[in-house]
């Protein structure tokens, strides 16, 4: 057997593996065997035609095939064992080149593997992580908005007033043609809180039930809809109907209902909880800064296209499970964004790069620091997937497997690299 390697750049190797037709002859054997188990041949039992009977029957070429397939199951370990040092990304692709009857086999195999990384300085960078706090105002604020959730609504027969709840029909028009998703029939507005644009709920106070208002209102130049930016529009909108809201008072009764003692302790546990989500959004922020630094200081060998593509597909599915989980039809949400599943694609591709350069300097910091973890670790996270699980036997099956023990494996790594990371840089 004689084998030559190739370089083909982007991180993939070929092999191209020749068996001699005196090497080849046994599997031939083997596979006509094989073949000749799965046909019946009339007056041979199974597996028991001569060779040539086979051949004539159903073709050499079928035999040939088998062979080599059981040629490449055989060989292709030890070709990619003796030629290969670096770690193999996926699976690797296999072609038959060369199959003829009193011929050599020829078959080539094209790997993928991990780039190599050189780590530039990854200690002692000096990231400052700042110490959020919370103020009396924005715990207020959230409790207003959970008054207000919980509101008291009373059908009004009087004019539209600063604080009611007003259910309109509205049509947008630029240049009076119809704004496209700028019709909305029943849409609920709470006066004073601006939800269309700024000046809209102005110009329907003292409106009242059935009345309808025509005005025209500039969309603000630093509008999200860069389309709508600074554009006059016309509006036209019918008052349906008009809510008194009455919000409750932060007394015994309504603490009560979230499970509390007093309103002191709600004020405290909101912003306990308003405390958390920023020392996490301060710590994401250090962490995202102090992990552009390590990858601006490292260099990266070809990354490999099926990495970037896999990556890019993981957050595609991230995604769609985030829409999805909010209660939205994912098709939808690309039909508002006016956007296909292949340009999205594309946008990821940059932050796809990112991860993946994250990943393998994750990779090579446990390599060089040393930081692995143990068997015992291992197995109690999966204990405690399992558990999470227990009776979905689909679920359980994939869990057991060696894949996802890798992957726990992985993924435990990782955070305690994480963990040394921002030990050594996060002050």
């Amino acid at each position: 057997m004689t084998i030559t390697k190739k370089d083909l750049g982007k991180s993939q190797i070929e092999l191209t593996v020749e068996l001699t037709a005196e090497e080849f002859r046994p599997y031939i054997l083997r596979g006509a065997e094989k073949v000749s188990l799965e046909v019946n041949i009339t007056g041979f039992r199974p597996g028991k035609a001569p060779y040539e009977i086979l051949k004539n029957t159903i073709g050499e070429m079928t035999i040939l095939e088998a062979g080599a397939r059981m040629a490449i199951d055989k060989t292709l370990d030890k070709a990619i064992k003796e030629n290969i040092t670096g770690q193999i990304v996926g699976q690797p692709q296999v072609n038959i080149t060369k199959l003829a009857p009193d011929n050599p086999l020829e078959y080539k195999i094209i790997i993928t593997l991990l780039p190599e990384v050189k780590l530039g300085n990854y200690k002692d960078l000096k990231i400052k992580e700042h110490k959020p706090e919370v103020k009396d105002e924005e715990a207020e604020k959230l409790i207003l908005e959970l008054r207000e959730m919980r509101a008291n609504e009373t059908i009004s027969d009087s004019a539209v007033k600063d604080g009611n709840r007003v259910i309109t029909d509205i049509q947008i028009f630029l240049d009076k043609v119809p704004l496209e998703g700028g019709q909305g029939k029943g849409a609920g507005l709470i006066i004073g809180k601006n939800y269309v644009i700024p000046g809209f709920d102005k110009k329907i106070i003292g409106a009242k039930k059935n009345e309808t208002r025509e005005f025209n209102l500039p969309y603000p130049a630093d509008y999200h809809d860069k389309n709508l930016a600074g554009k006059m529009a016309e509006f036209k909108v019918e008052i349906k109907e008009i809510y008194n809201r009455v919000l409750p008072e932060v007394n015994e009764e309504f603490v009560k209902s979230f499970g509390l003692k007093s309103s002191e302790e709600l004020r405290n546990n909101i912003k306990k909880s308003l405390l958390a989500e920023k020392q996490q959004t301060e710590a994401q922020a250090s962490q995202a800064a102090m992990l552009d630094k390590i990858i601006s200081a490292a260099k990266f060998g070809d990354i490999p296209e099926a990495l970037i593509k896999h990556e890019a597909e993981v957050m595609m599915s991230e995604l769609e499970y985030n829409v999805k989980n909010q209660g939205a039809n994912f098709n939808d949400y690309l039909t508002h964004l006016k956007k296909t599943r292949e340009q999205i694609m594309l946008e990821l591709m940059p932050d796809a790069v990112k991860r993946v350069k994250v990943s393998l300097i994750i990779r090579e910091v446990a390599n060089l620091e040393k930081i692995s973890v143990s068997h015992e670790e291992v197995h109690q996270a999966i204990d405690d997937i399992l558990k999470q699980h227990k009776g979905n036997e689909t679920v359980l099956e994939r869990i057991k497997g060696q894949a996802y023990h890798d992957y726990v494996e992985n993924n435990l790594t990782g955070k305690k690299v994480m963990e040394k990371l921002r030990e050594w840089n996060i002050k």
